[in-house]
């Protein structure tokens, strides 16, 4: 493998605003092939290359002896000694967005793998027959979906919602539904999309015998929804805003003799600060959001409102979430794989430490201050509406373990999963446009490049965009990752026996999981424990 390193270092002159920079061109090789690269690896030795100085790597191009290529961009200052980590970036996304496979894929492994579930009956507003489903005559949609072979994503929380104004510019947000099949290949492929609720002569059902235009500005209205769905939904309120809800509960109930505080604070690290940083700057009213999103403003309200209407505790632990939505069996699909494995460890630790604590339910029951934080998060957090199914007080060990499980994970886990693809997944605009500029064809064979274009994102609005979802990607230089413990809370022997047993156990999924990535043309990493944050913390 031969690795090319282009990128800049720089040493203050005269004074802390003048530098002066040298640009260089490294290259590396390595005498054997190492497979499949994930991601990449820099480390600033002060004594060679570089010695004393800020290093700025632009990237590193890598060609290896079977011929494939790949390029890591970096762009960033690297001013320490520590080892640095980098993937591909959007360039996979760039080439393959345009592809039925791919558009599929994101549904399971992308930055929302929460919307997609199995159809088991078809949805009275989307009028598709086995005729234009399956022009070929070899299926048909009944025993499809009797095999299990057919898929929905319905965008209907975005029905109606007011769309933003940029620019002076009146935006477009549409609430499709998305018809997919698993087909002969195991490959998630889109089969119908209706780009509107209600089923109208100026609402066509657009499939993939259209022309290459139709299909691709209707795959690509579906992507803009989903960005706005997800960001505000998976994202904001699943991720950041329940996590300062357990924070909150956490330090005003629990004392931090508690045993339950101990486990739960360094899960908390950062999250308030993040949170009011996201409400300052992201979600205000003159934030990135509402400057460069087609739902910003009013809108991302009346989303984050129906939103919260939909939130179950069911949907929050992946177990029962992948149960509800019909995916067990479904092919390729890494979140869940992942996701599952790592809520069973972080159970298993759970209940294992919390269990030294609390022998019998009656003392889980008796535990005022445990008892006022699940009161608290349950009248706070969840509006005290018992159709969420959170519970209100718990009265055994079991109920304890299975919600602080949930809230280890979502801190954790689902964060990283929602959040660290969003520049690779976004990086490339077209794949996620976070508005469109144009109002959704009214009718087919009007689509041409040109629309195409007009339709995405302004360069104003892409470029801002760009660069938020690159920063929200960004790991922290001082990222604390799950299982590692830098702050003592625990001290009896038995609890940091289980802290030392539940890092073994994290260790060896991350093996697990980058020898599977080995062989995958696009490896999923976001649920690798190395990469999962502890909190949510960026």
């Amino acid at each position: 493998i031969t690795a090319t390193l282009k990128g800049c270092s720089a040493q203050p002159q005269l004074s802390p605003t003048l530098l002066l920079l040298q640009v260089s061109h490294f290259i590396v090789s390595c005498q054997k092939s190492l497979g499949h690269l994930a991601l990449i690896e820099l480390e600033k030795e002060n004594q060679t290359l570089v010695p004393n100085k800020a290093w700025y790597p632009a990237k590193v191009d890598v060609t290896s002896p079977e011929g494939g290529k790949y390029s890591f961009p970096v762009y960033r200052w690297i001013t320490d000694s520590k080892v640095q980590s980098f993937r591909e970036g959007a360039e996979y996304v760039c080439n393959h967005w345009k592809e039925d496979t791919f558009f599929g894929y994101q549904f399971l492994n992308g930055t929302n793998p929460m919307l997609i579930q199995r159809c088991t009956q078809l949805p009275s507003n989307l009028p598709v027959t086995d005729k234009m489903v399956f022009p070929d005559g070899q299926h048909n949609l009944a025993e499809e979906i009797e095999k299990g072979n057919i898929f929905l994503c319905d965008y209907k929380l975005l029905d109606g919602v007011e769309s933003n104004t940029i620019n002076g510019n009146k935006q477009f947000l549409t609430a499709p539904l998305v018809l997919l099949w698993k087909n002969n290949a195991d490959h998630l492929v889109p089969v119908a999309i209706q780009l509107k609720q209600k089923p109208k002569e100026d609402n066509p059902i657009f499939y993939p015998s259209d022309s290459e235009y139709d299909w691709l500005i209707a795959k690509m209205f579906v992507r803009s929804a989903n960005f706005n769905l997800y960001e505000l939904n998976a994202h904001l309120l699943r991720t950041h805003l329940l996590a300062e809800v357990f924070a909150v509960s956490l330090l005003r109930n629990l004392p931090m003799v508690h045993p339950l505080y101990k486990l739960l604070i360094p899960h908390t690290r950062y999250t308030l600060n993040i949170n009011f940083l996201a409400r300052m700057l992201l979600i205000s009213k003159g934030g990135t959001f509402a400057k460069f999103t087609s739902s910003g403003g009013e809108g991302a309200l009346t989303i984050l409102r129906r939103s919260l209407s939909t939130l179950t505790y069911s949907s929050l632990c992946i177990p029962d979430d992948i149960a509800e939505r019909g995916l067990k069996d479904v092919p390729n699909f890494y979140y869940r794989d992942d996701g599952l494995q790592l809520w069973e460890i972080i159970s298993r630790f759970v209940k294992s430490t919390l269990a030294f604590y609390y022998k019998t339910d009656a003392e889980v029951q008796e535990d005022t201050e445990l008892q006022n934080w699940i009161k608290e998060i349950f009248q706070y957090g969840f509006l005290s509406q018992e159709s969420t199914g959170i519970p209100q007080k718990f009265t055994t060990v079991d109920e304890m373990v299975k919600f602080v499980t949930m809230v280890i994970f979502t801190c954790s886990a689902q964060h990283s999963a929602v959040n660290s693809g969003q520049y690779d997944f976004g990086g490339w605009m077209p794949n996620s446009p976070t508005t469109m500029e144009l109002a959704p064809p009214k009718e087919k064979g009007t689509t041409t490049e040109k629309t195409i274009l007009e339709t995405f994102p302004s360069v104003n609005t892409t470029v801002h965009a760009m660069a938020t979802v690159w920063l929200l990607s960004k790991q922290s230089s001082d990222s604390i990752f799950l299982g590692q413990y830098p702050e003592k809370h625990f001290t009896e022997r038995f609890p940091l026996l289980k802290i030392k047993e539940f890092q073994e156990e994290l260790k060896k999924l991350s093996a697990d999981i980058k020898a599977r990535n080995s062989s995958l043309d696009l490896p999923y990493t976001y649920l690798d424990p190395e990469v999962v944050e502890n909190s949510v913390s960026i």
